[in-house]
């Protein structure tokens, strides 16, 4: 499941990434509003953890105008505002739930997972020509045949698909996929690519995953070098 965490403090936002990684998230976070408005917008996510008190644009905007663009992505508000109207405002806004800090984290996850419930019977299945992924069932099927992916693969394909027709940098897919932050020496998102691309792309036309020299990999029907 992919997770976009909107928090402007920084050691709150690494406190919600850890504990959102740990319970086997896959997470993105920002740190403005602005921002997390054009990314909910512009990607595919499953979950959203959304501060209130934001630079650019607040929380509760925020879940107006995601749901005046008819996204339906679970929101789930995080913030130290904990009087009645803050909560009811939260709530009229769009947001499907409302944590009050200081929490603990069972409680959050707790709260994360009962959001996900709401929406797992209506999975979005992700297409990319004759490439699809199904997140519910965890299936990946080229031209009507199934493709066997390890639980790395499956992470790296759904992270590209998720950015289907767009530039991922290196450091991007390794943040997301592996959790970490890439050093500029470690070679595994090359291998993993290459195993991606000798299930998904060998014999097969169009090719669907490209890299994008010294920048990264973007999957799609044209190749963006």
């Amino acid at each position: 499941m992919n997770v976009l965490i909107v928090e402007d403090d920084e050691s709150v936002a690494r406190f919600l990434k850890q504990a959102a990684g740990e319970a086997g998230y896959v997470v993105q976070v920002v740190h403005d509003g602005l921002v997390a408005l054009n990314t909910a917008q512009a990607h595919s996510f499953d979950l959203l953890l959304l501060d209130v008190m934001l630079p650019g644009l607040n929380g509760f905007e925020i879940c107006r105008r995601l749901r005046e663009n008819k996204i339906a992505t679970p929101i789930l508000i995080i913030t130290a505002r904990d009087a009645l109207e803050d909560k009811i405002e939260g709530l009229d806004s769009g947001a499907d739930d409302y944590i009050v800090k200081p929490f603990q984290v069972a409680e959050l996850l707790a709260r994360m997972r009962a959001l996900l419930r709401r929406g797992v019977s209506t999975p979005t299945v992700l297409n990319v020509a004759d490439l699809s992924l199904n997140p519910a069932t965890r299936q990946a099927m080229r031209g009507g045949k199934l493709i066997n992916l390890s639980a790395t693969e499956y992470a790296l394909l759904e992270y590209l698909m998720r950015n289907a027709h767009r530039v991922v940098t290196r450091s991007m897919i390794l943040d997301h996929v592996w959790q970490y932050d890439f050093d500029g020496n470690d070679n595994v998102l090359d291998v993993y690519i290459s195993y991606l691309r000798s299930k998904v792309d060998k014999g097969r036309t169009p090719v669907l995953i490209h890299t994008v020299r010294g920048v990264g990999y973007r999957i799609g029907t044209h190749a963006n070098n």
